[in-house]
């Protein structure tokens, strides 16, 4: 009976974990594009979107009062996937804010390696310019920055949700709300890092055949 259950954990339940999984990101399926040909951050060598899977989020010159949206995004959305080599967490930043942005640096370091934040300071129309080529419902507060954060894909488009059951289409995430962040971004995330997981599998395959 021993080895029938040892048997059972070593061989079978691996199978069925792989097939669970493996049905889970086709039921999935793919994260819609909601806006194309999102601005490229031409004004910044700190970070490109072109090629990286990005979390972009705008503080602007709310640095310190967004503190605790960064925070959130850090603990329910960074650190799950900050190891990912083609994830990058970019945070649009008002010029004035160099003091604020190093302090928050280094509490967020107290909480995990922070090398994949990417604080890019920028001038009023450059933040309200990129805001404004994701062509979103949200709209930015008098300091230029918002609680949502968005996923900007490889190719420059932004990925949400065109039939969301409570916000309809859905171009962004609230950091504010820790459920936004668990319940959806975390799903949401997982299904563009399998979408190119899956494309780079289908390259190979077709490559060496």
């Amino acid at each position: 009976m021993k080895k029938t259950f040892v048997l059972v954990v070593l061989f079978v339940l691996p199978i069925v974990a792989y097939l669970f999984f493996a049905s889970g990101v086709t039921n999935f399926g793919k994260l819609s594009q909601l806006t194309k040909n999102v601005h490229e951050i031409d004004f910044s060598d700190e970070a490109k979107f072109k090629g990286k899977i990005t979390i972009l989020g705008f503080l602007g010159s709310d640095v310190e009062g967004r503190k605790g949206n960064a925070f959130n995004i850090n603990q329910k959305i960074y650190k799950r996937f900050y190891e990912f080599k083609d994830i990058q967490f970019v945070m649009l930043v008002a010029k004035d804010t160099e003091g604020e942005v190093e302090a928050l640096k280094t509490e967020l370091a107290t909480l995990a390696d922070n090398d994949k934040w990417n604080f890019v300071s920028a001038n009023d129309t450059q933040i309200k310019d990129l805001f404004n080529s994701l062509k979103t419902d949200i709209v930015l507060d008098a300091k230029n920055s918002t609680s949502y954060v968005f996923i900007i894909d490889k190719d420059l488009t932004l990925r949400g949700r065109s039939a969301d059951e409570d916000d309809g289409t859905k171009y962004g995430f609230n950091s504010n709300s820790v459920s936004d962040l668990n319940n959806k971004m975390i799903d949401d995330v997982k299904i563009v890092l399998a979408e190119y997981r899956l494309a780079l599998k289908k390259n190979n395959t077709d490559q060496s055949k």
